[in-house]
Order: C-alpha cells, then structure tokens, then sequence
C-alpha cells in the first residue's frame, strides 16, 4: 500500500480506525517534523520534545478504534502536542518548584481523567478557533504549523504587520476563553 501518502488524512484516520498500520505510518511520517518542532519550541528540550510527540502518537494508536475526529487532523495533532507539553511543564513545576525552562523530564500518563480534561480544551479551542474569522483561523493554523510571520505573510498574500494583528486578536480570544496562562500556551 505505497499509495497511501496520497490519501489525505481523513481518508487515513478511516483507514487507521480499521487498524491500518501502514495507514497510521503515513500519518505518523507526515506530521513528526513538524509537531517535534513545535513541542521542542515549547519545552526547550529535544528529548523531552521527542517523549512528548511519541507519547501523543502511542496514545492515537492506543484509541484509533474509538478515535473521533470531527475537525482537522492537523488541529487535533497540534492541539494535543500543546496539551501533553503543559501536561509535563505542570507536573515538573509541581514535583518541584523551579524555573520550567530549567526542568529535564517527568513521566507522563494517559489516565482517562487526562483524556476527557484534554478532550474538553480540544473542544473548547475548535470552537473558538471556529469563531473566528477565516483569515485570522488560517493564520492561526499556519503559526500552529511552525511557520514564521513572514512565511504566514507570504502564503496568504499579507503584509507581516496584519498577520500580528491576526495572532493578536486570537490571541485575546484565546485568553478570554482559556486564562492568560493557558490562552497564551495554546498560540
């Protein structure tokens, strides 16, 4: 099945429902890089990065059968990747109180406790994110896909100024929905 890195993803979140390995390798192949990015930026750490986005993966395999993704798989990815990173900051800040940039590694669980707690911030963020207007959730996802605010600028044809004008206004958005601390963490 070598054809499958053309399937788009539903079409391979269908296929991994079924218990398609290959189907999940695709997805697996597709979205490491960027996710790994994204939790390294997040964490200042690259093993830590590495645990967090295997963790993420081992848990969508672990659930595929009852996985339901009503939105963009890319979303949910990024969206759970920020979880799992605050998930670990808030365990290593309370194992001990120090500098969160300074911390090294914590374990982490997928209690069904966790689970339903991050399903409901997903929930929570889609809808939001879903409120706003098309350009400032596109470049939402965009800066959610690690791109720089030139990059963003470029690909939806802006100038870098209105794309901070767009991250400010989700920005506010999310702090009013999520906290400043949580709000701030999820752009």
């Amino acid at each position: 099945m070598s054809g499958l890195h053309t399937f788009d993803d539903h079409k391979l979140l269908s296929l991994l429902q079924d218990g398609n390995a290959s189907a999940f390798d695709v997805l697996y192949n597709r979205y490491w890089d960027r996710v790994l990015s994204l939790a390294f930026r997040k964490t200042g750490d690259l093993m830590e990065a590495e645990n967090i986005v295997q963790d993420v993966f081992v848990s969508l395999w672990k659930r595929r059968d009852s996985l339901h993704i009503n939105g963009d798989f890319s979303n949910y990815l990024f969206i759970a990747i920020k979880y799992r990173v605050l998930k670990t900051l808030a365990k290593k800040a309370a194992a001990s109180p120090v500098d969160l940039d300074s911390v090294k590694s914590a374990p982490l669980t997928t209690s069904p406790h966790e689970y339903l707690e991050f399903e409901e911030i997903r929930e929570r963020l889609e809808m939001v994110i879903s409120q706003l207007p098309e350009k400032s959730r596109l470049v939402y996802q965009l800066k959610n896909e690690d791109k720089s605010y030139k990059e963003i600028a470029a690909e939806l044809n802006l100038s870098e100024k209105a794309v901070d004008a767009h991250l400010l206004r989700v920005r506010r958005k999310l702090r009013t929905a999520f906290g400043s601390f949580l709000g701030d963490f999820l752009l």
